[in-house]
């Protein structure tokens, strides 16, 4: 086409056919046809060609007929296919859409305040966990769906417990507000064919609901998707870390910095500066946090340490066969006795399988075996006065010389 309406301009300029066909590099019967036709060239699509895959095709096509998904592989073995597997590939993947069922999909539209959508993506490469190993921590991302503010945290693990804090952690510092909804997929923590109950008692204390996408449907929750795509493209690249603090403060920066004051693609609007007209339909936090520390009461060993996520921390151990309980947070591990005095206080460590001690309890448990290892003192001998039973002889000496 674009030889053709060359061809014509430069006869237009008075250029002879030669030197035509000398400029465009073709003969001089090609010019010689452009200049007679009042029309562009129209090329035909040729007509396929046999090939090998042709007298399988009509099998294949059978087999597709009835079960539309089935693999490539299968298809070769019922239908003896013995060359290339990849040209069979080639071949099955161009008439395998004639026989699948249309998947139609609408178009979401989001009202202001009504949702934030959630999602978990893991760092390529992993995050140090302080001790110089590197450890696919989950990262969870928050979007507005209406005008795509987001924010997101590292968390530890992926647990019911950590997903809930993690949630609270974005919407109170982050969102400051509740949406009407929470949408999640199936992940495990938050619950496969139900939700599970912290996560209820969560979305209760908020006064929201806690949605989650049917499964094999990523268009529901494409706003997060393509905002854990963006991280993945544009944040984690390139970037080195020290430990999960290092890299949340990275993380909080980017996020502050670029991705919500960018122009969004869909929205064209920054995220930063439209976030208060979404934020604005939102309900309000609650007048108290909820509690979302993990709970569980346990009778304190001998060795005096609870365990966390597989690591070890100290307690006090003159709570040695005591029931103590254990709160474990983001940031903390607290640990309680029964009348609700802390007896233990650590950062809580990310990785796993480490001990962490604190001095004032390896000092009290040092005097206490101390105390268990000295012999006790026995009591001190008592002189008691004895009676002097040379009386009794006297007494009778005196009755005989009477």
């Amino acid at each position: 086409m674009e030889d053709w309406a060359k061809i014509r301009y430069l006869r237009r300029q008075g250029l002879s056919i030669r030197k035509i066909a000398a400029e465009v590099g073709c003969s001089k019967k090609t010019v010689e046809r452009a200049l007679a036709s009042d029309a562009p060239p129209v090329y035909k699509k040729r007509a396929s060609t046999e090939n090998s895959f042709t007298p399988f095709e009509s099998r294949v096509r059978a087999l597709l007929e009835q079960t539309p998904t089935l693999p490539a592989t299968v298809i070769a073995q019922r239908v003896g296919w013995c060359g290339s597997i990849t040209w069979f590939r080639d071949n099955v993947r161009r008439i395998r859409p004639d026989y699948q069922q249309a998947d139609p999909v609408d178009t979401l539209i989001h009202r202001p305040g009504e949702q934030i959508q959630c999602d978990l993506t893991f760092p390529a490469g992993g995050i140090p966990d302080g001790t110089g190993q590197k450890v696919a921590f989950p990262v969870l991302v928050m979007v507005a769906s209406y005008l795509r503010f987001m924010a997101a945290r590292v968390l530890p693990t992926r647990t019911t417990a950590d997903l809930v804090a993690g949630m609270w952690a974005l919407l109170s510092t982050s969102f400051q507000a509740v949406p009407e909804q929470l949408l999640w997929d199936r992940e495990t923590g938050i619950g496969q064919k139900a939700l599970t109950q912290p996560v209820l008692s969560f979305a209760g204390i908020l006064g929201t609901r806690i949605q989650q996408a049917p499964p094999r449907d990523p268009e529901t929750k494409g706003v997060v998707e393509r905002a854990n795509g963006y991280l993945k493209s544009s944040f984690f690249p390139g970037r080195d870390f020290t430990c999960p603090a290092d890299a949340q403060r990275q993380l909080d920066e980017w996020i502050t910095e670029v991705a919500n004051q960018r122009i969004h693609a869909t929205t064209r609007k920054i995220p930063a500066v439209a976030w208060t007209a979404d934020k604005a339909h939102m309900a309000a936090l609650p007048p108290y946090p909820p509690q979302i520390d993990v709970l569980r009461q346990v009778r304190l060993p001998r060795n005096y340490y609870v365990a966390v996520d597989a690591n070890h921390y100290s307690v006090d151990p003159r709570m040695i066969n005591r029931i103590v309980t254990v709160h474990a947070g983001l940031e903390q591990v607290v640990v309680r006795a029964p009348d609700g005095t802390i007896v233990a206080r650590h950062e809580r460590v990310w990785g796993t399988h480490q001990t962490i001690t604190d001095p004032m309890h390896a000092a009290t448990a040092k005097q206490m075996r101390r105390q268990l290892a000295t012999p006790p003192v026995s009591p001190q001998e008592l002189e008691v006065e004895q009676a002097d039973l040379n009386i009794y002889d006297r007494l009778t000496e005196l009755e005989v010389e009477s």
